[in-house]
């Protein structure tokens, strides 16, 4: 077609050619989006022209997500509500209009991405002018403006769900949106949806990515990541009562009790306090200060409720909403997520950490039992060179869960393949534990783990089955019962069960994992786990070795014990070698009596009454290998 068959019509070909040569006009997102934006009454309380002096923190990262950038990726780790979906929905308008190019925009699901057309798409293009002449109307006859795919010049605009990866990874694109990136679930087969998507940006040299999200659990956050491997930006304002900049942080909100009305910040320099008019002043005074390196591509945010506009949550709305959540492990995750900006972490994260476990250790000697305890189990992890065995005391009541007491965790040098060692287990078998009560207890169950020299602990298991030794193999397989029902592994030559053979218990490592670490989340009282001077760094930071990490099997949520890189485990495999031994043991224990009986056992044992009984001239067990 000629230029003069267009009759005063310019060819579309010909016009998207020559708009593709002509250089951009400088103009940032933050500027186009107040010249030409128009908020929709269907899904903005504030309907109208778009002002960014509104909310001022959103002004640097539209700057970072302008052509003038040299940021690649943006990152923004927000509140609910504090205007990072607006701020993609602006760049959205700023590309089709001002910079085209190929773009995808991605949400959790498709259903999500319908509703995000409709309601939000559809409100940009139908209040913003300079969109809606460039998009053609809906359901036209040549299909270019359609649910999930918007034709423009120069570019175009899919709208997908996270939860269909053949449009993840299909044409190439320069522009990508991810919001709530959270709620985006591994894919199977295909895994992170974020890598997937990201890689269809690589062949653009001028790329943009914009990844937002209010965060989830603490080391399972895809935000939270994303955001630590960027330059960590936090937005800095100056104080009404001194003028010092500070970030706002959720515990410098003070109120007086149970009078949430009252809620004012206290400032982190002076200690004085002040009232939430002030925040119009102190946001449009804020600058963006990076609390990390800049790696010339990823750009950080990090913004939590407290600096939401007059008119938006309030503080005195958050100091309500903390006090309605604060007993409810539930809604105080979703206040932390949504309010903070913060990812959730259980409160026995910390505890279970080495160095908090070594500041909750009582102040018993390795070797002694502790009072109350009534019976001894201990797990043997079989290694290259040693055997490594931790011996547990068990204490409890009627109607209560079971108390652990570490007694000890022995190193026992030596080749498996070789009797020594084993000799060396029969010597802490053998053993009479002294209790803090003057009595004597020896281990009443041993665990040894079969799967490493299986041949030579098998031959060991059967030698001592009369005394309380019994072959046990881990398995990680999702939702096994702590301990199974057991196995005979011991045949003939005529492939006949030997009478009196080795029964191999298979071990649902991960459930006794998760009830373990239950338990060690307890500081104090009924049902928890103890820890004496037996232990040091070195034991907690093996026990605390692995950590739950959250993967998605046939699309759905799953927890499964992962180890840290380069961390030895042999603690953590012995105390969970040595509860399944406790299991084992009160199998064949009256679950009503059995506390009871335990403890009157123990006292028959030695008739003397506690009062009158010196300290015995036995001495307590010592062992060269011990930790």
């Amino acid at each position: 077609m000629s230029d003069g068959d267009c009759e005063g019509r310019m060819n579309p070909w010909r016009e998207g050619f020559l708009n593709g040569l002509r250089p951009e006009e400088p103009l940032t997102v933050d500027e186009w989006s107040d010249r030409y934006r128009r908020l929709s009454s269907k899904a903005s309380a504030e309907p109208g022209p778009w002002r960014t002096d509104r909310t001022p923190y959103l002004r640097q990262v539209m700057r970072d997500l302008s052509s003038e950038s040299s940021v690649q990726r943006v990152v923004l780790m927000f509140s609910a509500q504090s205007g990072k979906t607006e701020v993609g929905l602006n760049w959205l308008a700023w590309i089709i209009d001002h910079s085209p190019g190929p773009l995808l925009a991605v949400q959790p699901t498709i259903e999500m991405a319908r509703r995000m057309s409709k309601q939000r798409l559809e409100g940009l293009i139908e209040d913003t002018p300079r969109i809606k002449e460039k998009i053609a109307p809906a359901r036209s006859r040549d299909g270019s403006n359609s649910m999930f795919a918007k034709d423009f010049v120069g570019g175009i605009l899919l709208l997908t769900g996270a939860n269909s990866p053949s449009q993840l990874r299909s044409a190439p694109c320069r522009y990508l949106f991810m919001d709530e990136v959270d709620a985006m679930q591994e894919i199977p087969g295909e895994g992170d949806p974020v890598a997937l998507a990201e890689r269809r940006t690589t062949t653009f040299a001028r790329r943009k990515v914009l990844l937002t999200s209010t965060p989830t659990v603490k080391d399972f956050s895809k935000i939270e990541a994303e955001y630590i491997k960027s330059d960590q930006r936090k937005f800095w304002v100056p104080a009404p009562c001194c003028g010092e900049f500070q970030h706002l942080e959720w515990s410098r909100l003070k109120w007086q009790k149970d009078k949430p009305e009252t809620a004012q910040y206290q400032c982190k320099h002076c200690g004085e306090r002040f009232d939430e008019h002030h925040k119009t002043q102190m946001l449009a005074a804020g600058e963006w200060r990076n609390h990390s390196h800049f790696d010339g591509k990823t750009a950080g945010f990090h913004l939590n409720g407290l600096y939401s506009p007059l008119g938006w949550a309030s503080w005195s709305e958050l100091a309500e909403d903390f006090l309605r959540a604060k007993n409810d492990p539930a809604a105080l995750r979703t206040f932390i997520n949504t309010r903070l900006a913060e990812t959730y972490e259980e409160n026995y994260s910390a505890q279970v950490s080495a160095e908090g476990l070594m500041g909750r250790r009582l102040p018993y000697e390795p070797g002694i039992v502790p009072k109350d305890v009534v019976l001894l189990t201990a797990g043997v992890d079989v290694q290259l060179d040693r055997l490594e065995i931790s011996v547990w005391g068990w204490s409890g009541a009627k109607g209560q869960p079971e108390t652990g007491w570490l007694v000890m965790h022995l190193k026992l040098m030596g080749d498996p393949t070789q009797p020594d060692v084993w000799k060396q287990l029969d010597t802490v078998l053998a053993t009479e534990w002294e209790t803090e009560e003057h009595f004597y207890l020896k281990i009443a169950q041993l665990a040894v783990d079969t799967g490493y020299c299986t041949h030579e602990a098998y031959a060991y298991v059967r030698e001592r089955l009369p005394r309380g030794v019994v072959a046990i193999k881990g398995s990680s397989r999702r939702n096994a019962t702590a301990v199974g029902k057991g196995s005979k592994v011991d045949v003939n030559w005529k492939g006949r069960t030997i009478k009196k053979g080795v029964t191999l218990y298979m071990l649902g490592t991960d459930t006794i994992k998760t009830t373990l670490f239950g338990k060690v989340r307890l500081e104090k009282g009924p049902g928890n786990l103890n820890f004496g001077l037996a232990a040091d760094t070195e034991y907690f930071q093996q026990l605390t070795s692995e950590r739950q990490k959250l993967v998605y099997r046939n699309s759905m949520p799953t927890r499964i014990w992962v180890r840290k890189a380069s961390a030895r485990a042999e603690c953590l495999d012995c105390a969970v070698y040595a509860y399944a031994a406790f299991q084992l043991y009160i199998r064949r224990l009256p679950k009503l009596t059995m506390w009871e009986n335990l403890r009157e056992k123990l006292e028959l044992r030695d008739k003397r009454p506690l009062k009158s009984k010196a300290k015995p001239s036995k001495p307590a067990p010592s062992f060269v290998n011990s930790w």
